[in-house]
């Protein structure tokens, strides 16, 4: 047995009709909707041009600095699938470049999340396609393996497994699992309108700030 070193099935994944759904949706209100307990870590930033994340997790776990089995899933990948790639953080390699971020635009890929360092970031900010990273280095990768595709990975505590959906926006990304995407997207879609409600307020200078007083109130503050 190839412990570490294996290609996985992948048995299940979000339906488009919810991939696109959650467009609409802020990252940071699905985040609040998660509890505030589901993220990927500060380091992770969108590079690319600007847009928005929606896809299905790929998930690829590397051996730092190499990029082997991330080749093997631009090789399986489909339309609307997000490689989210665990490379321990490491920042020594570029796991990806121009020419694979290329491939995988092409192919129809929804965007790449790496937890690892990019390279040719010149075509990466001038471009649409989303990638986020933790990082840019000049120095490539190797392709010696091992790896796996397809397995549960987690980035910076947060848990993410194949099938998974991922959204991506200029705060960051976030994965919402796989059972629990309407339940998140009805709560994440309600509090965004209550913050449009909020924002209208704000210019309309009809916002209501009195519970900052009761919550002050409420924590014994002295001198209200």
């Amino acid at each position: 047995m190839a412990i570490g070193f294996k290609i996985h099935p992948r048995t299940r994944t979000v339906d488009p009709t919810t991939v696109e759904k959650y467009k609409a949706i802020a990252v940071a209100n699905i985040s609040d909707s998660m509890n505030r307990m589901s993220h990927g870590g500060a380091r992770i930033r969108p590079l690319h041009a600007g847009g928005v994340l929606s896809g299905v997790a790929l998930t690829v776990r590397v051996r730092p600095g190499d990029n082997l089995m991330i080749h093997a899933a631009l090789n399986r990948a489909k339309p609307g699938d997000v490689l989210v790639v665990d490379g321990d953080g490491d920042l020594t390699n570029a796991l990806m470049g121009e020419l694979m971020l290329s491939h995988a635009q092409q192919i129809g890929v929804a965007g790449v999340v790496l937890n690892g360092a990019v390279r040719d970031y010149g075509w990466i900010r001038t471009n649409a396609f989303p990638v986020f990273a933790a990082g840019v280095t000049h120095r490539g990768p190797y392709k010696n393996g091992p790896g796996e595709m397809n397995a549960t990975i987690a980035i910076e505590g947060m848990v993410i497994a194949p099938g998974d959906l991922i959204v991506g926006d200029d705060d960051g990304f976030v994965c919402v699992p796989f059972d629990q995407t309407e339940e998140v997207f009805v709560a994440a879609d309600k509090k965004q309108q209550g913050e449009a409600k909020t924002m209208a307020a704000i210019k309309a200078g009809t916002v209501d700030r009195s519970w900052v007083e009761r919550a002050l109130a409420e924590a014994g503050c002295e001198g209200i």
